[in-house]
């Protein structure tokens, strides 16, 4: 676990939060510790729980990196958030409980993600959220890491049910924005809208220039090996290929629209939201101590 990519973005002064991200390359996930500096409490935001798609074999190396830090650096564990129910990783949400007994997170309107994937499975009755998860937040709502100031903002396109958080002179943008360079995630998956993602970006764009934005996933570009995962939004409205200079919503739309159409299913997809929907639980064991995924065939 000691080669796990990580960089820490300091606090900019009262109110603002040191930020450590780590990189999960399998999926290109960007996962963050952000850090009160006064308090030293702290938040885990969109950590992953490793699956093997071929195996089907899971692994928590990446969860169990983030509490050595937290040991290491004399923090203290106050929340586990989520953006939203990914479609291309596990959460490691449940198991970060289970490990710690803190309070996990994600927004409310994952009720209706919910939903849509009860149908897609053809399981009326799975995935109840509200057992599953501590927190599940609205729009507006707002809570405290320490004494660091944290507001919850809707931010759909990417899923329907999308969540931002801001917290002082940091956003956690998750897969709305990717680095200037790469542009936007896609808003093509059940429930999402490329209109809807153009406004939540716009939202996110909104705020000061130097405030700092850390994105959900970075791949690398045809000209950028090393993945990077915080920009600003001074440095996203200048420079960010699918939005910089100013472009309108319908050419936003139409730009990501014919992206979407050329993309693939994630390989994780349809395990992934069956465990993220139980908060990164898998379904129960059955009488062979074996727990089982159910997987459309030919409806996607």
């Amino acid at each position: 676990m000691s080669d796990i990519l990580y960089k820490v973005s300091p606090s900019r002064g009262p109110n603002s939060p040191t930020v450590v991200g780590f990189y999960e390359p399998d999926t290109g996930s960007c996962q963050y510790i952000c850090i009160d500096d006064q308090t030293r409490k702290c938040a885990l935001i969109d950590v992953v729980q490793e699956f093997d798609p071929k195996s089907f074999a899971t692994k928590f190396d990446h969860p169990q990196w983030a509490l050595d830090y937290i040991a290491d650096n004399d923090l203290k564990l106050e929340w586990i958030l989520d953006t939203h129910p990914h479609a291309d990783h596990f959460i490691a949400a449940a198991w970060l409980r289970d490990k710690t007994g803190v309070q996990t997170a994600i927004g409310e309107k994952v009720r209706e993600i919910a939903e849509l994937w009860r149908g897609y499975y053809n399981l009326p009755d799975a995935f109840p959220i509200d057992p599953h998860f501590d927190h599940l937040f609205a729009d507006g709502d707002r809570f405290k890491i320490g004494n660091l100031d944290v507001g919850v903002m809707l931010s759909p396109g990417h899923t329907l049910g999308s969540i931002s958080y801001v917290a002082g002179d940091a956003v956690f943008a998750h897969d709305t924005l990717m680095q200037p360079d790469a542009g936007s995630s896609r808003a093509d998956f059940p429930g999402g809208s490329a209109s809807e993602l153009y406004d939540s970006i716009i939202t996110i764009l909104d705020r000061p220039d130097d405030h700092r934005i850390f994105i959900g996933h970075d791949y690398g570009t045809k000209t950028r090996e090393e993945p990077a995962w915080e920009s600003t939004v001074g440095e996203q409205k200048a420079d960010n290929i699918h939005l910089g200079g100013g472009v309108s919503k319908q050419d936003f739309v139409q730009l990501r629209e014919k992206r979407d159409a050329t993309l693939g299913l994630p390989n994780r997809m349809l395990a992934a939201l069956q465990v993220n929907l139980r908060d990164g639980r898998l379904p129960e064991a059955e009488n062979d101590g074996y727990s089982y995924l159910k997987m459309p065939v030919n409806k996607f």
